[in-house]
């Protein structure tokens, strides 16, 4: 099992930044898959981003292309999200996600979730 720690949500000013990251407890971090996913008040949870065991491959929802960032750092059992250009639609609670097999965008084929960080852009 995995043990999954947001932090680094806040308020932010539209086109600012933040950087998100969340941490793993539990053995071979590199043995996961990594996600972010998010949930606006009143919306369905949905996919960001994702990355693969060793960090080679990456994958992006549209709405962030271009404007978020995943990485991870196996040595230190976290990954990463750099949002830039934010927008007052990135508001949400952002999760981070982990699953040992799957690579992919569907939230229900992720296994371990953690708690959330709320992300509030203002104009």
């Amino acid at each position: 099992q995995v043990q999954l720690v947001e932090s680094g949500g806040g308020l932010v000013q539209a086109g600012g930044s933040l950087r998100l990251s969340c941490a793993a407890s539990g053995r071979t971090f590199s043995s996961y898959v990594m996600g972010w996913f998010r949930q606006a008040p009143g919306k369905e949870r949905e996919f960001v981003a994702a990355i693969s065991w060793g960090g080679s491959s990456t994958i992006y929802a549209d709405s962030v292309k271009g404007r978020f960032t995943i990485s991870r750092d196996n040595a230190k059992n976290t990954v990463y999200l750099q949002m830039n250009s934010l927008k007052l639609e990135d508001t949400a609670v952002y999760y981070c996600a982990a699953d040992p097999n799957f690579y992919g965008n569907s939230a229900r084929e992720y296994d371990y979730w953690g708690q959330g960080t709320q992300v509030t852009v203002s104009s």
